[in-house]
């Protein structure tokens, strides 16, 4: 069995599979007559065609060790993963080799930050850690097969 150790969450560690959504060092712009920090466009939203839709995801906690068995990835759209609650919780990717992932990733993702997966990144499926948390998804909608799932061998995640 592999086994992976934990990465701290950064932008260009995270690069490869798409962005960090968290707010800069410093706002783009003030709004709301400057009582609003505006952090401008901190990813983009891939449609291929569809439209973009908003949902929320309640998902069951894991506790680590964590075995990663199954990865998906969109073809034909973005995904994006904002927490609504006050805990960390993993993003698992993994690079993508001629149609199948690669090694896997696992990020600690900072209460209050969430990631968007660009069209066609491996990742696991949601997982925080120790109890259930609710997330905002914005993903896409629309005609075409937009969901490849595959049962990997376990890949140990730990601290």
């Amino acid at each position: 069995m592999t086994t992976i150790r934990i990465e701290a969450l950064t932008a260009a560690a995270f690069a490869p599979f798409g962005e960090v959504l968290a707010p800069r060092a410093t706002a783009d712009r003030l709004i709301n007559a400057g009582r609003c920090e505006r952090h401008h466009a901190l990813a983009t939203v891939e449609r291929g065609g569809g439209e973009a839709i908003l949902s929320i995801f309640r998902s069951a906690p894991v506790s680590l060790p964590h075995d990663c068995t199954l990865l998906e990835r969109h073809p034909l759209g973005s995904q994006a993963f904002m927490p609504l609650g006050p805990d960390p919780w993993l993003s698992v990717v993994a690079p993508d080799l001629d149609g199948r992932p690669g090694t896997p990733r696992a990020f600690l993702v900072p209460a209050g930050t969430g990631v968007n997966l660009r069209a066609g990144t491996w990742h696991g499926v949601l997982t925080p850690l120790d109890r259930a948390a609710d997330f905002l998804v914005v993903d896409r909608e629309g005609t075409g097969t937009n969901l490849d799932e595959v049962t990997i061998p376990a890949v140990r995640i730990t601290a």
